[in-house]
């Protein structure tokens, strides 16, 4: 009996714990959200913070996407061989890529390497007391650290999974025509008859979506970290499991939203 009661008691602090943290969350990209829409505005910190998520992460979703592509016309061609439907190939790999996973592993690869820069930044200047000097110097730590990562977030994903989506289909397109032996003509021409705007669209939305929970995860894991270098080590942690975590839940959310009939 002692057992089961100690069972729902660590049941309850949990779902206590799980609603204390939503809670938290939304009041701070409530308020990240709110000085958005309130001037000044930090133009070089947004740039800053933009760069960081476009450019340098360019690199690791361009071969993500690319090996993702060639993985995934290998394996389709495996499986739809068996059914004699190989031609059914191209219309698996763009449809794949744009909808699900173009925006998904890039959203992963970026919450591993931006959302745990940023965690580690804003907690490095939390735990040595940086946001407090900013405070001083009446500049609002919201505004000048969490509002621009945001926007940052929302406008470069997309754009990152604008290249990933094509140099995915562009690697299962190599694929299949140097190694499996399909008429590049016919490829692409099905490939852009079964691709349409939906799907892109689609795609594109997740990705804001995505860059804004990792923007936010990684600023207020950041924002609230404790305890010296190994609060900032955890406040890291956090914000990556979270970010990942989350983006997979809103891609089923948003899948729903857009593809449920």
């Amino acid at each position: 009996m002692n057992a089961l009661l100690d069972g729902l008691a660590a049941l309850g602090r949990g779902a206590f714990a799980a609603c204390r943290f939503a809670g938290a969350l939304t009041l701070f990209a409530l308020a990240g959200v709110s000085h958005l829409l309130r001037p000044p505005f930090h133009l070089r910190a947004f740039l800053r913070a933009f760069v960081e998520f476009a450019y340098f992460s360019l690199p690791v979703v361009a071969l993500t996407a690319v090996f993702t592509g060639m993985v995934l016309a290998l394996q389709s061609s495996t499986g739809l061989s068996r059914f004699s439907a190989e031609s059914a190939m191209p219309n698996l790999v763009v449809l794949s890529i744009t909808r699900e996973l173009g925006p998904v592993l890039a959203g992963l690869m970026v919450a591993g390497r931006v959302g745990a820069a940023m965690a580690a930044e804003i907690g490095t200047m939390r735990v040595t007391d940086q946001i407090d000097a900013l405070t001083t110097l009446s500049t609002n730590p919201m505004k000048y650290l969490v509002a621009p990562r945001l926007l940052a977030g929302l406008l470069a994903l997309p754009l990152l999974v604008l290249v990933a989506d094509i140099l995915g289909v562009l690697g299962g397109f190599i694929i299949a025509t140097v190694s499996l032996g399909f008429n590049r003509a016919i490829y692409l021409e099905n490939t852009f008859n079964y691709m349409t705007t939906q799907d892109v669209v689609s795609g594109l939305t997740k990705a804001a979506v995505f860059g804004f929970v990792i923007a936010l995860l990684g600023c207020y894991h950041g924002y609230r970290s404790r305890g010296g270098a190994q609060g900032v080590g955890a406040a890291t942690t956090s914000a990556v499991v979270g970010a990942s975590i989350l983006i997979l839940a809103f891609d089923y959310v948003l899948t729903e939203l857009f593809f449920a009939r």
